[in-house]
């Protein structure tokens, strides 16, 4: 996929298709203005006569553009002007791409980097139309007899009203469509069915990474017998029912210029199916239980994205790899486990068994002395109960963390929300029997969760974010959604931000 950026006449510009963002009432935008003027106001007059009200995610194609070098326009409406925030310029976007994606287009020009938005310059919106693109663009049609005719287009021009700005877009773009890219990698990994996407085929998928990615990518794959030689005994319990092979994958990526600088490093929680284990979940839509390990798939996801990017930081990427089944060989509740940090934990519901694999991967984390350490994960449904699945759910023992990965939440709009972990809940995970059980009962259930992995990030700045509303979509539009790359990848351009700074002051 191509993002050109241009600046001049917009009357000019050559192009199958020039999608022009309208608003509801008002005036008409600098370039839908030039254009209305170049084409006898064509705009004007369809507005006037009712065809286009510029409503929100309202789309109009013109299948002529006479005076423009254009052969078509795409009329795609705002929203009312005071309302045109972030949410409605991402809708707009939204609307207009997946109706290019259905037309026999090759090539677009589009002008949204002019639709002005309080404290976002040129390079956040043409970063927005960039993931927006791969968004409507992507297709998960492989197991499919009979597919959907692939889009046609693969350029994108970004105009841009000041030579200024064409800098800035260019570079918004050029993060854009990493992002974009990783996003739909992970959409991917998570839709692929269980049967497909086994913890082996996610070592497979990392090892293709660090393959492509010309050295920059190191990777390390740890199978049962490491993992029982290291001592991961938590780990290994929650893939004990399976006939698949656990697995700790570990990619190392170092863009830093001091290659000892202290990596950030993110965990992801992959269990490539979960049926709840020995306490079984119920049947409905227990087919949805592929996507429990798109904590895992958003590590890829990112991965990819800062292969794309190649920020200055220095990264580690961790995914712990099961499947939870129930067999002879299941853990049960009430059994006792050993973890790599030598806690014992009283498994009381083998379903809560996400924090059981990431409590390992946490303690590995330790030996790279990271800078901080992020872990994302389907985790709880109490998440979804709290927040919904407009929020991604964040706790953290480190306000500064916290914080950091609010900000990236914000700048690439892909928010989350800051949970409580105060000491007082950590009381719900008391066991007669072990140093602490797998599950705190209902209240706060999302928060003892947390609670759980915090006894095992007793060593460095962490966070934890609970994506279990947010990763996927059920019903009609099933899928995952990708999230949160766009966080976790701005969390690391800020971190490489941040050290610029650092620099520049000594």
């Amino acid at each position: 996929m191509e993002f050109p950026v241009k600046t001049g006449n917009p009357a000019k510009v050559e192009t199958a298709c020039f999608v022009i963002p309208v608003y509801q009432e008002g005036e008409l935008l600098p370039t839908a203005a030039r254009l209305d003027d170049a084409s006898e106001k064509l705009i004007g007059q369809l507005i006037e006569r009712g065809d286009f009200d510029g409503r929100l995610g309202k789309v109009l194609l013109v299948p002529f553009a006479p005076g423009l070098g254009a052969e078509r326009l795409l009329l795609v409406g705002l929203g009312k002007r005071e309302k045109c925030r972030e949410a409605a310029f991402r809708k707009a976007l939204d609307a207009a791409f997946t109706a290019l994606a259905e037309l026999p287009v090759d090539d677009c020009a589009v002008a949204f980097t002019e639709v002005p938005l309080e404290g976002r310059g040129a390079d956040w919106k043409a970063r927005l139309v960039a993931e927006a693109t791969h968004r409507a663009l992507y297709r998960f049609d492989a197991f499919k007899a009979e597919k959907r005719p692939a889009p046609r287009l693969g350029r994108v021009t970004l105009l841009v009203g000041e030579d200024g700005e064409a800098a800035a877009a260019r570079e918004g773009a050029r993060i854009g469509d990493a992002v974009g890219q990783g996003v739909n990698f992970t959409r991917t990994l998570g839709n692929l069915p269980g049967n497909v996407c086994t913890p082996r085929y996610l070592a497979e998928q990392a090892e293709a990474l660090g393959q492509a990615s010309g050295g920059a990518l190191a990777v390390e794959i740890l199978d049962e017998e490491a993992l029982e030689a290291l001592g991961a005994h938590s780990l290994l319990s929650v893939g004990r029912g399976s006939e698949q092979p656990s697995r700790l994958i570990v990619m190392k990526y170092q863009g830093a210029e001091d290659p000892e600088e202290a990596p950030h490093v993110l965990v992801g929680k992959g269990i490539t199916f979960d049926t709840g284990g020995i306490s079984l979940k119920p049947g409905e839509a227990m087919d949805e239980m592929k996507f429990d390990m798109c904590g895992a798939a958003s590590v890829f996801g990112t991965v990819k994205a800062v292969l794309g990017i190649r920020p200055k930081v220095n990264l580690v990427a961790i995914v712990a790899a099961a499947e939870n089944m129930p067999d002879g060989r299941a853990t049960k509740p009430g059994d006792i486990i050993k973890t790599l940090k030598g806690l014992s934990v009283e498994v009381l519901n083998t379903d809560a068994e996400g924090r059981l694999v990431l409590c390992d991967a946490l303690t590995y984390a330790e030996r790279f002395e990271p800078a901080s350490v992020v872990d994302i994960a389907t985790l709880t449904g109490a998440c979804i109960i709290a927040l919904g699945h407009h929020a991604t759910g964040l706790l953290s023992n480190d306000d500064d963390l916290a914080l950091d990965l609010l900000d990236a939440g914000e700048a690439a709009w892909d928010r989350a929300w800051h949970l409580p972990l105060w000491d007082e809940y950590q009381e719900q995970l008391d066991s007669n029997f072990a140093d602490l059980a797998n599950i705190g009962g209902r209240p706060a259930g999302t928060i003892t969760a947390a609670c759980f992995l915090s006894r095992f990030a007793d060593k460095f700045p962490w966070a934890h974010l609970d994506i279990a509303g947010t990763a996927w979509t059920s019903g009609k539009q099933k899928g995952a959604s990708g999230r949160p790359v766009g966080l976790l990848t701005q969390y690391l351009l800020d971190r490489e931000a941040d050290a610029v700074v650092e620099t520049e002051a000594e």
